[in-house]
């Protein structure tokens, strides 16, 4: 039943969608770093002692480690270190549509890695989606909102989407394969929580001064850095991998990829300033490459 892994799709976005509005705040004040590894420690030991009660941990078919290890460095690590960057300097719009280019992207790696096939429908969505991110990004600014305001250069920020979106993609195509042998979304999320929360663990050991929080924590900024970790390490990465594992992983990811015109509406409520026309032309755009991808 094809229903059920399309709404886990559409659920990841929202819930991406609402975490990316909760994480800027905190993670302005912590550092990409800190604010990381605080969301990996927390979230890891939540997750974990789920799949212990529910008794997932003896299901794991451990012969795909070298998957789980390449997923936690690139897909969690990697991907959510220049995620969190980009979403200090770009803002949570910006990043948002950034992160679009996911569906796009792991249709292209798929199609070579699984031999997923990819129609000219699945092509000319995924240009239709490429074209409302551009237009967004380049044009849909609204710098009196202080969320929307941009911390440095725009191609930076561009960048740091980029390295996000590929991580991110990779990761979660490279621990397909499980899944497809029964493992657990759940399951998944416990083993490479786990091991991306050991390796920033040591790595924060290192006195350097980028791996040093910003700010002084308290018990308030450290609910709001957990929160939106639970909402999106948990929650969103779970749906989004059922999805996979149920469904194609291009049209899984396009569709796991809605938040940029979820996000639109939420920062709408929490700023109190309407987009810009731009903007919001950009995301139905984006809207219209994905149902070019979905429905045809």
């Amino acid at each position: 039943m094809l229903l059920l892994p399309i709404a886990a799709a559409v659920g990841a976005s929202t819930g991406w969608a609402t975490g990316i509005v909760l994480a800027q705040r905190p993670a302005r004040l912590l550092g990409a770093f800190e604010f990381t590894r605080i969301q990996l420690t927390a979230c890891s030991a939540i997750v974990s002692a789920l799949c212990a009660i529910l008794g997932y941990w003896s299901a794991i078919p451990w012969h795909h480690w070298p998957a789980f290890v390449l997923s936690t460095i690139f897909g969690i690590l990697a991907g959510n270190l220049a995620m969190i960057e980009c979403l200090r300097r770009g803002g949570p719009r910006r990043t948002e549509l950034m992160l679009s280019l996911k569906g796009p992207i792991v249709a292209v790696v798929a199609f070579f890695w699984f031999g997923e096939t990819l129609d000219s429908w699945d092509v000319l969505g995924g240009l239709v989606v490429l074209s409302g991110l551009l237009l967004a990004v380049q044009f849909g600014g609204n710098e009196d909102s202080d969320c929307d305001r941009l911390n440095g250069q725009l191609w930076t920020v561009v960048l740091l989407g980029l390295v996000a979106v590929l991580c991110q993609g990779f990761g979660f195509l490279a621990v397909k394969p499980a899944m497809a042998e029964g493992m657990s979304p759940l399951a998944v999320s416990a083993v490479r929580l786990l091991g991306a929360a050991f390796i920033m663990s040591v790595i924060a050991l290192w006195p350097a001064r980028a791996f040093q929080p910003k700010t002084r924590l308290n018990a308030s900024l450290l609910g709001q850095t957990i929160l939106p970790g639970v909402i999106g390490y948990i929650v969103s990465t779970s749906l989004l991998l059922y999805a996979f594992k149920n469904f194609h992983a291009g049209l899984a990811a396009v569709l796991g990829s809605l938040s940029p015109v979820l996000v639109l509406p939420l920062l709408w409520l929490k700023e109190k300033q309407a987009p810009k026309p731009v903007a919001t032309l950009g995301a139905f755009v984006v809207i219209g490459g994905t149902a070019i991808i979905a429905l045809l």
